[in-house]
């Protein structure tokens, strides 16, 4: 039952091998059982492929099974289709196209299996992306805040730098009317006179000033915060909402992105296998003897071709025959004189009924 099945993998003629010996039997039994696994490895590749990028094992499980059945069909199909000639070229001529399809699903096969060998790997130069995509995603986003983050500090400093320079110019007002009351400085007359009061109003003035613009500078500085904190939680969050994205950044084209950047020897000596597995088919065609199997379908396909052949030759000869009779008909018809008189009658009718229907014509005309 087993080696029915493989027989049938291998797409060959199943009541026809039933007539070869036991060992073609097996020989086309272990072409079929290469042509199954090799299926049974696409579904596996596939639906990990497809995992990947569905996040979704029933999805994936499902087109995996899809996409094992397309590479089942074309692998049987490759190989029933290789016929044994007298010449070892000219089969190798004829399954070189087979051979390039062969190579391609081996690439598409051997491809998510590598990535799921390497994960590890994979993961790592991922997260050294994610880490390079994450500074780069700040910096870019920054240059939209940081500038006005900038204007407000430094309009934050000099407004703070306005208020402590007024500050000293009123302490030196204060040590004025002060050195001036002690006698120390000014007029040098100790006590409370004129110019003492005269630079203690002018400091009291500026103390009134300070304490104005100490509170004016207060209120901008407060709102200035108040708006670089806005900013700053603006970015903040910018950030926070762009990075699911980054973190996303996993999918099937960046893995196997990650995954060409890995040394390549690994994945070449992985992908060698897989074409082995593919094309072994091929090749055990290829390489095999004609047998038993081989000669009865030549023979059967020449008997139908030979049956086809003489088909068309009676048809063709049939057709020449007809042609040459239908002729030799006409031509005796032709020659008969009665045949002549009637046509000749009903051609005079003909006319005469034309001729009276013109002249009815113009007549109702004129």
């Amino acid at each position: 039952m087993l080696q029915r099945f493989f027989i049938f993998c291998s797409g060959s003629d199943v009541d026809l091998l039933d007539q070869c010996s036991a060992g073609e039997k097996t020989k086309y039994a272990g072409i079929g059982a290469t042509v199954f696994f090799t299926a049974v490895m696409a579904t596996i590749a596939a639906a990990y492929a497809l995992f990947t990028v569905f996040d979704n094992p029933y999805t994936a499980v499902f087109f995996g099974l899809i996409w094992g059945l397309l590479i089942f069909n074309l692998d049987r199909f490759i190989v029933s289709t290789i016929k044994k000639r007298d010449s070892f070229f000219d089969e190798l001529l004829q399954a070189s196209p087979r051979i390039l399809l062969a190579i391609i699903i081996a690439i598409v096969i051997s491809k998510p299996l590598e990535i799921k060998i390497f994960e590890k790997e994979i993961n790592q130069v991922l997260l050294e992306e994610k880490n390079t995509m994450t500074l780069a995603n700040q910096e870019q986003l920054a240059l939209q805040y940081t500038p006005n983050l900038n204007a407000l500090t430094l309009q934050n400093e000099a407004l703070k730098k306005e208020v402590v320079d007024k500050e000293t110019e009123v302490n030196a007002l204060y040590e004025t009317y002060i050195a001036e009351a002690e006698g120390r400085k000014g007029t040098e007359l100790i006590g409370k006179g004129p110019v003492y009061k005269e630079k203690r109003e002018k400091h009291d003035a500026e103390l009134a000033a300070l304490q104005e613009l100490r509170k004016t500078n207060n209120d901008k500085i407060v709102a200035n915060e108040a708006e670089i904190n806005r900013l700053t939680l603006d970015y903040e969050k910018r950030v926070a909402d762009t990075q699911p994205i980054i973190e996303g950044f996993d999918g099937l084209m960046a893995r196997v992105n990650a995954l060409n950047k890995l040394p390549w020897l690994p994945s070449f000596f992985i992908f060698l296998l897989f074409l082995a597995i593919e094309t072994s088919p091929i090749i055990a065609k290829l390489l095999s003897p004609k047998g038993a199997y081989d000669l009865k379908l030549a023979e059967q396909e020449g008997a139908v071709a030979s049956w086809v052949s003489q088909q068309k030759a009676q048809r063709d000869v049939l057709v020449t025959t007809d042609r040459e009779v239908n002729n030799r008909v006409y031509a005796d018809i032709a020659e008969e004189k009665e045949l002549y008189d009637y046509k000749r009658k009903i051609a005079r009718e003909l006319m005469q009924m034309q001729a009276d229907a013109f002249y009815k014509k113009q007549k109702s005309v004129l």
